[in-house]
């Protein structure tokens, strides 16, 4: 096979057929920096947790995948061209979302009403597209007309479409089980008909913010089931890490690393409903 790529997280591979293996690593990003060590089996709890979403989405959205790999982290999928826009839902106010809120009472050029505070309910889920940065820089956010300037009318219609009825469906089913799904970014290409396919992973903890339902109170940070934790660490006086400094973060710490590892392992059993077996 030939390599083709290597992101923070995964690694794709072009087949002889034609098709790509795309293979998750238990990397763990943040900040767009990659941490040392490894998170244990990270890359096959995000590979079978998108499996299991990518068939509950599937007639909502096309997908990209073919079949299973060879071991639990990696999948075959046809090439795709993809959109160069991140695609953004956000259903709660939390991180990036909640900055630029607090700053000019917007995200990505949507205008939200006043006194929401961290962790707040939207009215709507709302589309906050960003950037697509090249590895090493920060996405930033932009508004949905600078969407419509990038990729045409038509197009970003549909990619608002598909991302807030991705959403939609991915918070339907993480209610049922006891979890809120506050926001969530997702990748989508053209195939080779060109017709835009969900590719990469999806409803992830790596690409969603995971909340206990019974546990969510706005006006603080909220307890959660994704990356979030190891953010909080990293900002945290245990850490001693400046992230202004310019200095690369430190090594997380065992303990971190195996929480980080718990949290990752209850999002996928509790929203697929199936123990991890790696």
């Amino acid at each position: 096979m030939k390599h083709l790529h290597s992101g923070k997280v995964r690694d794709l591979y072009e087949r002889p057929d034609g098709l790509l293996l795309m293979v998750a690593s238990d990397r763990m990003s943040a900040f767009d920096y990659v941490m040392e060590p490894d998170i244990p089996d990270k890359g096959a709890i995000l590979t079978q947790m998108s499996l299991w979403w990518f068939e509950q989405l599937k007639d909502v959205v096309p997908h990209h995948v073919v079949t299973r790999g060879d071991d639990a982290r990696s999948v075959v999928c046809r090439p795709l061209k993809m959109v160069q826009v991140e695609c953004v839902a956000r259903g709660y106010l939390a991180g990036g979302g909640l900055n630029e809120y607090r700053s000019d009472g917007t995200v990505s050029g949507v205008q939200l009403p006043a006194g929401l505070q961290d962790g707040s309910r939207l009215p709507e889920p709302i589309f906050t597209p960003s950037t697509k940065a090249p590895m090493g820089q920060h996405d930033e956010p932009i508004s949905y007309e600078r969407v419509v300037a990038e990729v045409g009318a038509e197009t970003a219609a549909e990619l608002r479409r598909i991302t807030l009825a991705v959403y939609s469906r991915g918070a339907e089913i993480a209610r049922e089980r006891g979890i809120i799904l506050a926001d969530t970014k997702i990748e989508l290409g053209w195939d080779s008909e060109g017709v835009l396919t969900l590719g990469d992973e999806v409803l992830t903890p790596d690409s969603s913010r995971f909340w206990p339902a019974d546990e969510w109170e706005p006006g603080h940070a909220q307890p959660a089931f994704d990356k979030q934790f190891v953010r909080d660490w990293l900002l945290s006086p245990e850490s001693g890490w400046d992230k202004s400094s310019g200095n690369p973060p430190p090594r997380l710490p065992e303990h971190i690393v195996k929480r980080t590892r718990q949290r990752y392992l209850e999002a996928y059993e509790r929203i697929t409903g199936t123990p991890f077996s790696g």
